[in-house]
């Protein structure tokens, strides 16, 4: 029996790591407390992009793992569009 889902080559799905994390997961990465990151992640000032979806909360791993990434020159994690 084959599989109807598309195959990925490369990508953060391809070794088992999901695309986006819920905030709380990512919260603990950062080092904050859940209070805090559901008030900054209201007031859109949580320091990752958060989408929102549906009535839950979740930002994408690959803002999390850019300020560790040695050959990013921008290492906030947040698009450029959201900067100023």
């Amino acid at each position: 029996m084959t599989s109807t889902t598309p195959a990925r080559d490369s990508g953060a799905d391809a070794v088992g790591v999901p695309e986006v994390v819920g905030l709380l997961a990512a919260r603990r990465l950062l080092g904050m407390g859940c209070t805090k990151a559901y008030r900054l992640a209201n007031a859109d000032a949580f320091p990752r992009r958060v989408l929102r979806i549906g009535g839950r909360c979740a930002t994408p791993i690959r803002g999390l793992w850019a300020p560790l990434d040695p050959t990013n020159p921008d290492r906030s994690g947040r698009p450029a569009s959201e900067k100023g």
